[in-house]
């Protein structure tokens, strides 16, 4: 497992379309989950020690995101061959096992990670209204194992900014975890 961190936030970088099956057969473009005031693209997987670690805490950022108007969706791009529970069946079980009420997708060919420029999971990828990059940071402080139930919630500050203002935080600090598993 090789600890990665996402480099800084490049603003105002306009967010990739794709097309992604989700986990209930329906096949998602970028503006399908575009919210009205933002948009949230996580990389995540469902093994990473660091993923785990926050699965909770991003279940419930998403569900007051989405509140918020900031629409939500989480991609899995790692190597199913070598990571086999990172594939759909891993996905549903995690889904189920977070209550995750947004898509969940699969980039099997992960050619939308090397688009996004996706480096570890977590990845987050903020975006403002128009789709232009505001927020590449961290969830909170949590690293391998969960940090404390009071830490600041960074991603959610961040992306309520992004709805109320439209900007980022000129103050971003990289979220780690493990290498996305290329092929």
């Amino acid at each position: 497992m090789a600890l990665l961190h996402t480099p800084i936030c490049d603003f105002g970088w306009q967010a990739p379309d794709f097309a992604l099956p989700g986990l209930d057969g329906e096949t998602y473009r970028y503006a399908d989950i575009k919210g009205p005031n933002g948009t949230l693209i996580m990389f995540i997987s469902n093994h990473c020690p660091y993923v785990l670690a926050i699965e909770s805490r991003i279940a419930r950022d998403a569900k007051e995101l989405i509140k918020l108007g900031i629409g939500v969706a989480a991609i899995a791009a790692n190597d199913v061959i070598n990571y086999p529970e990172d594939g759909p069946e891993g996905m549903s079980e995690q889904k189920a096992r977070t209550g995750f009420t947004f898509p969940y997708l699969h980039d099997a060919g992960q050619e939308i990670a090397r688009t996004y420029g996706a480096v570890c999971t977590p990845d987050f990828f903020g975006f403002d209204k128009a789709g232009g990059l505001q927020y590449r940071g961290r969830l909170d402080a949590s690293r391998s194992g969960a940090g404390p139930a009071d830490a600041r919630r960074e991603l959610f500050e961040a992306m309520k900014l992004v709805a109320e203002t439209g900007k980022g935080p000129k103050e971003q600090i990289p979220s780690m975890g493990c290498s996305i598993k290329w092929k």
